[in-house]
């Protein structure tokens, strides 16, 4: 009896044995997923188990999901599928198309299939406040957004939303360090761009215009685009006046320092500050040159530039995507310079929601599309700049029409000024934005400038300063772990 139990015992155990190993290997991989296993009487033999028991253990893994029995085959291995998890991708819908995003998710997709990119198409207009409001409600795992909506956090004091995310070196630093924190770096860029002219190169060969290069001054735009202009067909330049990614510009070429008074206050009346706001003024003031329509986006300067109504346009690289397919001969130059060459440089970059439960898949997301595969992509299939460095230097068969000064970005990366180098908060900027349109335009003199912005930028110091003190209560209450006596919250 006891010689039947011990046997019964080792019994079970080689039973185990087998079921465990076999498992193990189909999980693993080891065994590839829809191959078969080896014959039964292989089994029985290296397990040293009846044709019966073998069919037994061989039922348990049938029931796990792990085989397929096909009669008078085999056991076939069918793997399972981890249960897809969603990540929920918010972006503006112009970017998406410019970087091909459809392309990337489908190659992120095949590499994990057990993720699923849920796309967020966000509206461009408010689009800061948006993302905070989406990331708050647990809406957005991961985001795009570019250098001046992370100011907006900053300012808002919200970048207590952001997921730090791991370094890397494959972007140049100027693209990473504005965007670290104590905690980390809060976003990874994707691509970026230096403000530029496009120009079309048939209406420089027809007038017999040279082309522009690093030495024009705005003065020399200025007198070229009167060449360039043809009445009643087309204006030699144009940009959309109101962009702030615009106008600030002209401040910053002026290369003076925004001062602040005693109370904190910036002030704009600096002499060489207002000589380039008024630099400014002269191009909108030529009618001959500079088209006096009402526009309500970029689109509309880059909607003439596409129909051959005007010879230069102050764009990015990012709008050259909607050039590709257009059929006109394009290239690229810096933009003039005033009392230096300074130009604004726009990062889009990805973040990850710190209050998404899918950080790490998120992570992945964000990994994936940094990543030195996904940049080549962009570097091979679109006219845009990759941040990474790597994949910017690839060479090889272009698949796209590449104008033939496309890289000079490189040469230009000391004039590359983020807007929080102008001295202003993006909170201020918007302020006085009433105030610059009505000077560039004509329609205030410099003195009710002047008074007017300074009105504004005190209410907007005034309201920034509340907005940190209340800041500052909710870091409190946030680390202290209890509430602060009603008086104090209000």
């Amino acid at each position: 009896m006891q010689q039947k139990r011990k046997s019964r015992k080792h019994f079970r155990a080689r039973l185990e044995e087998m079921v465990d190993k076999l498992r193990q290997d189909i999980v693993s991989g080891t065994v590839a997923d829809g191959s078969f296993l080896p014959a039964e009487s292989d089994l029985e033999e290296r397990f040293e188990l009846s044709n019966a028991s073998v069919r037994k253990g061989l039922h348990v893994l049938v029931e796990e999901g792990l085989l397929e029995k096909i009669p008078r085959v085999g056991n076939r291995v069918t793997r399972p599928v981890p249960a897809r998890k969603t990540v929920r991708f918010g972006y503006a819908g112009a970017i998406s198309r410019i970087v091909r995003m459809d392309e990337l998710l489908e190659v992120f997709h095949e590499r994990y299939p057990h993720l699923q990119v849920q796309t967020v198409e966000l509206p461009s207009r408010g689009y800061t406040g948006i993302i905070k409001e989406y990331m708050e409600a647990g809406l957005l795992d991961a985001a795009l957004m570019n250098s001046s909506n992370f100011q907006d956090f900053r300012e808002l004091g919200c970048t207590g939303l952001l997921h730090p995310l791991k370094p890397t070196e494959s972007a140049y630093p100027f693209l990473t360090e504005p965007f670290c924190e104590e905690r980390g770096a809060l976003l990874r860029p994707f691509v970026y761009s230096p403000v530029i002219l496009c120009y079309n190169k048939d209406h420089f060969r027809e007038s017999g215009v040279p082309v522009p290069d690093s030495s024009w001054t705005w003065q020399e735009l200025f007198e070229q685009g009167r060449r360039l202009a043809v009445p009643n067909e087309r204006f030699g330049f144009y940009f959309y006046l109101p962009s702030r990614n615009r106008w600030p510009i002209f401040i910053l070429q002026s290369g003076a320092a925004v001062r602040r008074d005693e109370a904190g206050c910036s002030r704009l009346d600096d002499p060489k500050l207002l000589e380039g706001l008024a630099a400014c003024r002269d191009l909108v003031a030529m009618s001959d040159v500079f088209p006096r329509i009402l526009s309500e986006s970029d689109a509309d300067a880059e909607a003439l530039f596409l129909k051959g109504k005007v010879s230069m346009i102050m764009t990015t690289y990012f709008f050259l995507n909607q050039l590709r397919e257009s059929g006109i001969s394009f290239d690229v130059s810096p933009l003039p310079s005033l009392n230096d060459a300074s130009t604004l440089l726009i990062v889009n970059g990805l973040v990850i929601n710190e209050r998404s439960p899918q950080r790490e898949e998120a992570a992945l997301l964000v990994d994936f599309l940094t990543s030195y595969e996904a940049q080549r992509h962009l570097r091979r299939r679109t006219l845009n700049i990759a941040a990474h460095r790597q994949a910017m230097e690839w060479e090889g068969e272009e698949e796209v029409y590449r104008p033939a000064r496309f890289f000079m970005y490189r040469e230009i990366f000391p004039t590359f000024r983020l807007m929080t180098e102008l001295g202003f908060s993006n909170g201020q900027l918007k302020a006085i934005q009433r105030e610059v349109m009505l000077y560039l335009s004509g329609l205030q003199d410099q003195e009710a400038f002047i008074q007017a912005a300074h009105m504004q930028l005190n209410l907007a110091s005034a309201a920034e300063a509340q907005e940190d003190a209340f800041s500052s209560l909710e870091q409190e209450k946030s680390q202290s772990g209890r509430s602060l006596p009603p008086a104090a919250e209000d």
